[in-house]
């Protein structure tokens, strides 16, 4: 049975704490440093080949270590490829009208800590990006008021990457609650304003598309189409196959989704095998938690890679 939307722990995209908007060069409570080392060149990590592997972390629940503790058992490569930060919010000021990027105190301990939270992941070969998506508040990423504000948000999501030495940024269209607080609905042009704010302000960065919501059917305004602005796009239906509506090459594409312990081995493994059939690029899984999931992704990797998964707690 899928999973008709995603399931997540929705508190991922509520405010935990009372810090609200992302206030760069503030210091964190923790005493971490408020501006984390840069990026560090990643070390030559084993050569695998096959799709790239993707996975989402629940940071209000889980570690994003999580992530680095699986190998390939045949040459010793990164199980997973990409590693998403769920989630930031995109927030509504109800007294200045604007749209601001906020992280909850879960998200911004993660951040705050990136040098023992992220910097481990990238130096063994792993990307880093910030899943960003609504919070019920009526802003979203399709209804803003004008291009200005648009490339404003862009900026704060492009300060934030880097600031904490990220790799690039996740949309994710969902809760926003469009028409919330007295915001609009949305538009065909907001989008596209944001995207290509975004790309210019970050040119080698990832950009990726969580295939969902009004955002993402709306990528072409004014003879401007930013598809080719993303570097992936993915299905957001667990457990099924759904060929994103981007153009983009395949290689950029994960027609396959998969929730890591609630869809079946054998359904992981059967989506797994026909996204090398078909030729696509991209392998997407949700909710990788801190237990041993040596059989769920192994369920995935014979048939991507050709090899069990090594799980090092």
């Amino acid at each position: 049975m899928f999973t008709p939307v995603r399931r997540r722990v929705r508190t991922a995209a509520l405010a935990l704490s009372a810090a609200a908007a992302l206030v760069l060069g503030s210091t964190a409570a923790s005493g971490a440093s408020a501006t984390p080392s840069p990026a560090p060149a990643p070390a030559q990590a084993p050569v695998k080949q096959g799709p790239t592997s993707v996975a989402y972390v629940e940071v209000n629940n889980n570690s994003m270590l999580n992530v680095g503790k699986y190998t390939l058992a045949d040459g010793g490569g990164n199980a997973f490829d990409v590693a998403v930060i769920f989630a930031a919010n995109i927030n509504y000021d109800t007294g200045t009208k604007t749209a601001y990027l906020h992280f909850n105190e879960n998200v911004q301990r993660v951040l705050d800590n990136a040098v023992t939270q992220i910097r481990p992941l990238q130096r063994q070969g792993i990307k880093v990006l910030l899943s960003v998506l609504g919070n019920h508040q009526g802003a979203g990423f399709a209804n803003f008021p004008s291009q200005q504000a648009a490339s404003a948000f862009a900026k704060q999501l492009s300060d934030a990457v880097a600031k904490y030495g990220l790799d690039g940024v996740d949309f994710d269209d969902e809760y926003a609650e469009y028409g919330n607080n007295g915001t609009a609905q949305p538009n065909d042009s907001s989008f596209v304003h944001l995207v290509t704010a975004l790309r210019a302000n970050m040119p080698d960065k990832i950009i990726s598309l969580y295939n969902i919501g009004p955002a993402a059917s709306r990528l072409s305004y004014g003879g401007v189409d930013v598809s080719d602005k993303f570097d992936y796009a993915w299905n957001p239906y667990y457990g099924t196959w759904q060929v994103p509506g981007i153009a983009l090459p395949k290689a950029q594409l994960s027609p396959a989704a998969v929730e890591i312990g609630r869809t079946s081995r054998s359904t992981v493994a059967d989506l797994a095998r026909r996204t090398v059939d078909e030729g696509y690029g991209v392998y997407l899984t949700y909710n990788l938690d801190g237990g041993d999931r040596t059989a769920d992704v192994s369920a995935f990797t014979r048939e991507l890679y050709g090899s069990e998964a090594v799980y090092a707690p």
